[in-house]
């Protein structure tokens, strides 16, 4: 396995890949790797001949006074990482090298990305979308591997992909937790004991929700509101929004059927945290 920061070159591997008759896979990710990273090159290894993850903090996806800075950046240690989980190639490019000067162009879906993450974000999902569609552009893969923690980002990222006919596949991957329960994240590593302690309260508030509605509960709002109440019980946690919504379409729903998302994003002191839940309603 090797690293490549030149489009050209990664180009001209993948071209090479793909006459020897091999299925390509690709994880983009913006490094600092996880177990849950992992999970994805894994998965991407298992189902394809050739895996690439991308490793780039892409700026167009950081609003003003976010963390885009402060981004943990370990390439050395992700290349090591990729490679142990099955990665053939590591495509780490440059910001100039993926916005060079005059550029001026960008990919921007609509409504699915008024809500959630995309409310409190504005802007963010078009750095996603456009960032996306540049790696998809670059490395032509035949599948995509992403987390399913992004939940929005996974429901927008095929909306695109839809809309724009790109012949690829697009497989979301379930969330990895530790055995507390909380989400891996990149972004775990800003809080300090005591967020972290708070931050269990995520996902012990999600897996009690999914308990009320395996016990019938059938009622959005209410689920809604238990998982607010509860989030608030704990002092340090600062809610950004709570939504139960369609999996598929983000539309909100009021009695649950079908198969449900429930997302919520939280600070606690300067770091905000995400997680969801999917819950498939016979």
């Amino acid at each position: 396995m090797f690293v490549v920061e030149a489009v050209k070159k990664i180009r001209e591997v993948i071209e090479k890949e793909k006459r020897e008759g091999k299925k390509i896979g690709l994880v983009p990710t913006m490094g600092y790797l996880h177990e849950g990273h992992l999970s994805l090159i894994r998965k991407a290894k298992e189902e394809n001949d050739f895996v690439v993850v991308s490793v780039f903090v892409n700026p167009t996806q950081f609003g003003e006074g976010e963390d885009y800075e402060s981004y943990p950046r370990e390439l050395e240690r992700d290349s090591k990482l990729a490679k142990s989980a099955g990665a053939d190639l590591v495509f780490h490019p440059s910001v100039a090298e993926m916005y060079p000067k005059g550029y001026n162009t960008y990919v921007e879906t609509y409504k699915i990305t008024d809500k959630l993450c995309g409310a409190s974000r504005p802007g963010h999902f078009r750095g996603v979308t456009t960032v996306v569609c540049k790696l998809f552009n670059i490395v032509v893969p035949h599948r995509a591997y992403f987390g399913q923690k992004d939940a929005q980002q996974v429901v927008v990222i095929k909306q695109m992909v839809r809309d724009l006919n790109m012949d690829l596949e697009i497989i979301p991957c379930p969330i990895v937790r530790e055995e507390d329960g909380i989400a891996l994240s990149s972004r775990n590593t800003y809080l300090n004991d005591e967020e972290r302690k708070a931050g269990l309260i995520l996902s012990k508030s999600l897996f009690k929700s999914k308990e009320m509605i395996e016990n019938g509960e059938r009622d959005g709002l209410k689920i809604k509101d238990f998982i607010i109440n509860n989030i608030q019980t704990e002092p340090l946690a600062k809610i950004d929004y709570v939504e139960v919504v369609d999996a598929e379409n983000l539309q909100d729903i009021e009695k649950l059927q079908g198969e449900v998302l429930i997302a919520l994003a939280v600070k606690f002191g300067n770091t905000r945290l995400i997680d969801n839940m999917r819950i498939k309603i016979s």
